[in-house]
């Protein structure tokens, strides 16, 4: 079922918006222009749309567990957050955690990106497959499925790596303690990958799925955009993995090494292993060349 945006903001009802523009800034990534409009005509009736489904969801396992005789308390909702590089997509899962942490029943929501269960730089060098960096190969994917069968299972608490995007690496020793949630939103671009042959992956996992679509040629002008606006702020800092990109190279090439690791790297990625995903989300949001969102398609069944 496809609707237009003024179709889909009318799905929003008498949902609140409690979000300022100030707590709307801290949420939004760099470069991305998502406004409280957006937020009314869009991600307030998602909010709705996802507290109906855990209430079902409840509904079903308590249904499940009183047949079974199980009185443990109910697994947590995981919601699956993909879509490309520069998309908007972790912007859209910070705002959904704080939406949805809003609703009285399910106050205890936590994000968790798969970028930290990327491999450290060096395995991936070792293997030689540091320009891979962000295709699935590139993550423990055994670690990130054992994590979500544990959440899914009731775990009270689990610790996972934590990944800097400013040192562009996974931090040695330390991690992300996630208790208990009600909701667990799981955001990445390759959460939607099928499992190989014979074994489980994240997405089944999942239920509630989300990608964030947009046109190619936007998604690069996007990310350019992003990587120029970063060289004018987080790669000043000489902790930076790509301090050099402000201090040793001028604009032009600075845009023209952007360029190349869309075209060899992030483009490719997106067109052979994050597009083919999006049929398997249960919701797309298709953004216009402005950011924002012209259309939602959302599966029924």
């Amino acid at each position: 079922m496809e609707l237009d945006r003024p179709a889909w903001a009318a799905l929003r009802a008498a949902t609140p918006l409690s979000l300022t523009e100030a707590e709307l800034e801290i949420l939004r990534g760099r470069a991305d222009p998502t406004s409280l409009d957006d937020v009314r005509d869009i991600y307030l009736p998602l909010s709705r749309l996802l507290n109906l489904y855990v209430k079902a969801t409840r509904q079903r396992h308590g249904a499940v567990r009183s047949f079974l005789g199980d009185t443990e308390r109910p697994m947590p909702f995981v919601i699956g957050v993909a879509g490309s590089v520069a998309v908007g997509k972790s912007t859209t899962a910070r705002l959904l955690r704080t939406l949805l942490a809003q609703w009285p029943d399910h106050p205890n929501v936590e994000l968790v990106s798969t970028d930290n269960f990327l491999q450290p730089n060096a395995l991936l060098e070792a293997r030689g497959i540091m320009n891979r960096k962000g295709f699935p190969e590139s993550y423990d994917r055994r670690a990130l499925v054992r994590f979500v069968s544990e959440m899914k299972a009731g775990t009270a608490r689990y610790d996972i790596p934590i990944y800097s995007h400013l040192a562009y690496d996974i931090v040695p020793g330390a991690v992300q303690t996630v208790h208990r949630p009600d909701i667990l939103i799981v955001e990445g671009i390759n959460v939607l990958q099928p499992p190989p042959v014979g074994r489980l992956a994240v997405a089944d996992f999942f239920d509630f799925s989300i990608y964030v679509d947009a046109k190619v040629e936007h998604i690069r002008s996007w990310y350019l955009d992003r990587f120029l606006e970063l060289r004018r702020t987080a790669f000043e800092d000489p902790r930076s993995y790509f301090h050099s990109m402000a201090t040793s190279v001028d604009e032009e090439q600075a845009r023209a090494f952007a360029m190349n690791t869309w075209r060899t790297i992030n483009e490719v990625n997106l067109v052979e292993n994050i597009v083919p995903t999006r049929p398997r989300a249960t919701l797309v949001l298709h953004k216009g060349e402005d950011h924002q969102v012209r259309r939602v398609r959302l599966r029924k069944t």
